[in-house]
């Protein structure tokens, strides 16, 4: 069973449910999901979805973790270039404080030796290297799972911790990427 946190619009939802897994997906907004689930009809899919505040919610234990958490999106400004006006310090700091809960809080829902992939659109460390770190230093049971061979393109590197950033000047002949970060945490024991 595998949870998809914050998951509109969905897309995220629909490529597990096409890898044949069995996944629950939850989202605060009952619009949103309402168009996932048109498309995991149009495209004969299914997922279990959930209209929940992450924070409110308690559900049984899941064996993976999706959190790709709500973040000041910095690094989508080659597309949206306004993100860099909205991204004033307190409000990176305010995103980070909740990434934490929500990373804080779906921790609990993993089950012994299960996976949490968190990941954001920032390029802000205090979204991603940091964040993590702060992750780690309170939740001894956690670590960081470095991808392994073949699980990336061979233009993206893991850092020397095992995160993965990826930066908008990749590809940039062919018209660039988005910036994330990316960690893969597994829960021992």
């Amino acid at each position: 069973m595998v949870l998809d946190a914050c998951a509109a619009p969905g897309g995220k939802t629909m490529q597990l449910a096409a890898a044949e897994l069995h996944v629950s997906s939850v989202d605060s907004s009952e619009s949103r999901l309402a168009r996932l689930q048109d498309n995991l009809k149009r495209t004969q899919l299914s997922a279990n979805l959930v209209v929940a505040d992450l924070l409110e919610w308690h559900p049984k234990p899941f064996d993976a973790i999706l959190l790709d958490a709500p973040c000041s999106a910095t690094g989508t400004f080659r597309r949206h270039p306004e993100v860099l006006h909205r991204a004033r310090a307190s409000v990176i700091k305010e995103l980070a404080d909740n990434q934490l809960r929500l990373l804080e809080t779906v921790r609990d829902w993993l089950r012994p030796k299960g996976t949490l992939v968190y990941s954001v659109c920032s390029l802000e460390p205090e979204e991603g290297e940091q964040l993590i770190a702060d992750f780690l230093a309170g939740n001894p049971k956690f670590s960081v799972e470095p991808p392994k061979d073949g699980e990336l393109p061979d233009f993206v590197t893991p850092t020397d911790k095992g995160h993965v950033r990826i930066l908008p000047g990749l590809l940039e002949a062919e018209g660039g990427l988005d910036g994330f970060f990316i960690a893969r945490l597994v829960r021992r024991g």
